[in-house]
């Protein structure tokens, strides 16, 4: 894939992040990095019929666990611990946008 710094704003903008140009600059950096590494793996022979791992260990086994429903403390008990709420809702500082966007 080529990237370029219209497509890499594009994704930046969909993922609702803004970067600088410096920032911009470091992400096609590593892209570059990341692209060039790609490379040296797709020139190993035969690689497209190396069989894909699903674990580091071969003998690796798994045991899935029953899915019990537990009981869990009532949720008036969970919301005293919480400063702000509203019915069963809780208020919760804005994480994304900044205080500009308010």
């Amino acid at each position: 894939m080529n990237f370029t710094s219209e497509l890499v704003d594009d994704l930046a903008a969909k993922l609702l992040i803004g970067l600088s140009e410096e920032e911009n600059k470091m992400v096609l950096d590593e892209f570059a990095i990341i692209d060039e590494n790609l490379k040296k793996v797709d020139a190993f022979p035969n690689i497209k019929e190396v069989e894909p791992m699903t674990h580091a260990l071969d003998d690796f086994v798994f045991v899935l666990r029953e899915d019990e429903a537990k009981p869990s403390i009532p949720i008036e008990d969970a919301l005293r611990n919480c400063e702000k709420i509203e019915g069963r809702e809780i208020e919760v500082p804005k994480v994304v946008g900044g205080q500009d966007n308010e």
